[in-house]
């Protein structure tokens, strides 16, 4: 290769003739003439041979159109009783040539550029580990994730189940870290915020309708749709998490809190900026929060039993003893969980709530009352006190002559009589009269 362009360099730049090359180099006229009348390299070209599943490709055609996903070792199996040699690699190479001709057109995807307050998607994460929630327990949890389009700035909120209420506290907990409303809440079709055929669920829809915010929804199985937050969850799954120890839920949401402060202050890769000084920027075309969010919290009325204390999530907790019979409304939300009396208003309990499994959670008040209601009862029931000679005269008396009863056609006989204790051989005397005095005539 290099000596055929050194004679064409030497001939058709420095004007060197056939005889002083050949001279020069060795070779003969004639290697140097087709050199130099060679417009290609010279290299070793080997005559092509069939291939030895050339009788054989219409066949393979015919089974790739009826199913183009069918498998190398398959297409041999059928290509056998043919009398097909061919080996795995000679069948797996043609199959990967030819075989993206049969299968239906690959999807392409374009890249999407948001306008400032534009969109805002969302996602659920799922960490690898549980999250430590007191008493030595730990429990599955879920990261819900928000993330804007234009400016890429995310946040994130813990929560305990992927029910309605929870999920609308986690978009209503990111929408108040990145500070402003989107035109468009975006999600897939989630269960508890998405209902069926496109439509939200009537919670997500009374939720959007006081932010007044829009919703839109991905086609099913489409997560390129929310490209953007399906990256920022990937960062997190693999950013966040590992090498991290969490005390308790609290400790985890300040955790995620601080690591979302850097990541939005980083360049970003494909904006070539930081997601904090775009976000400035959206926020002044953003809406702003309203002073207070939509209630998110669970609510439900029940009467306080006898036993005063409320089943939440398999936890109990303690209510005012007076208001027992009385019904209450409970308010649970993320931190508490509070019941009022429904007739008067009084509170009936406030405790924090806990996400630990099995725990009785008991308010000192409400335990003093129940121990102090304890013991009212017992100072105001009389108890009567007999004197054990009641108890022993009460034996010494004679029993009245039972009567014979009449069961199923069978007699009983009456019981012995009671000896009388002046004569505990003979039978007690009658109508109180001593054996020595006579008849009457």
């Amino acid at each position: 290769m290099e000596q055929w362009a050194e004679l064409r360099r030497e001939h058709f730049v420095a004007g060197k003739s056939i005889k002083e090359l050949a001279r020069s180099t060795g070779l003969s006229r004639n290697t140097i003439r087709r050199a130099l009348r060679s417009d290609r390299p010279p290299g070793y070209r080997r005559a092509s041979w069939p291939s030895v599943l050339e009788p054989f490709k219409p066949e393979i055609h015919r089974l790739l159109k009826e199913n183009h996903a069918l498998s190398g070792v398959r297409v041999r199996e059928l290509l056998g009783p043919l009398g097909c040699t061919a080996s795995k690699t000679v069948v797996d190479d043609y199959l990967r040539e030819v075989r993206p001709l049969f299968a239906p057109a690959p999807r392409t995807f374009q890249r999407t550029v948001y306008r400032p307050g534009e969109v805002c998607q969302f996602d659920v994460w799922e960490p690898r580990d549980e999250v430590p929630v007191g008493h030595g327990q730990t429990r599955r949890g879920w990261v819900v994730i928000a993330c804007l389009g234009f400016s890429r700035a995310g946040a994130g909120v813990l929560v305990f189940s992927k029910e309605t209420e929870d999920l609308l506290a986690g978009i209503a907990g990111c929408l108040q870290r990145l500070g402003g409303l989107p035109r468009t809440l975006v999600w897939d079709r989630q269960a508890g915020i998405h209902a069926r055929d496109g439509r939200p669920t009537d919670a997500f829809a009374s939720f959007c309708g006081q932010l007044r915010v829009g919703w839109h929804f991905c086609a099913p199985a489409d997560p390129q749709a929310k490209g953007v937050v399906e990256r920022l969850q990937g960062y997190a799954e693999t950013n966040f998490e590992p090498g991290r120890v969490f005390a308790n839920e609290l400790d985890f949401q300040d955790q995620l809190d601080a690591w979302f402060v850097k990541v939005n202050a980083r360049t970003h890769k494909t904006l070539r900026a930081r997601p904090v000084d775009r976000l400035a920027h959206e926020l002044e075309v953003m809406a702003p929060l309203p002073e207070r969010m939509p209630d998110t919290a669970r609510r439900w009325t029940m009467r306080v039993p006898p036993d005063p204390h409320l089943r939440l999530d398999t936890n109990d907790y303690s209510l005012e003893p007076a208001l027992v019979g009385r019904r209450v409304e409970v308010t649970c939300d993320q931190r508490t969980v509070t019941a009022v009396a429904l007739d008067t208003g009084e509170v009936a309990c406030r405790h924090a709530r806990t996400f630990a499994r099995h725990r009785t959670i008991t308010a000192f008040e409400h335990a003093r009352a129940l121990r102090s209601r304890h013991r009212d009862v017992s100072a105001e029931t009389p108890v009567e006190v007999r004197p054990l000679a009641r108890y022993d005269a009460l034996i010494a008396c004679p029993a009245p002559a039972a009567s014979s009863r009449i069961c199923s056609g069978h007699s009983r006989r009456p019981p012995p009589r009671a000896l009388c204790p002046s004569s505990p051989t003979g039978p007690a005397p009658r109508s109180g009269r001593s054996s020595s005095s006579p008849p009457r005539s």
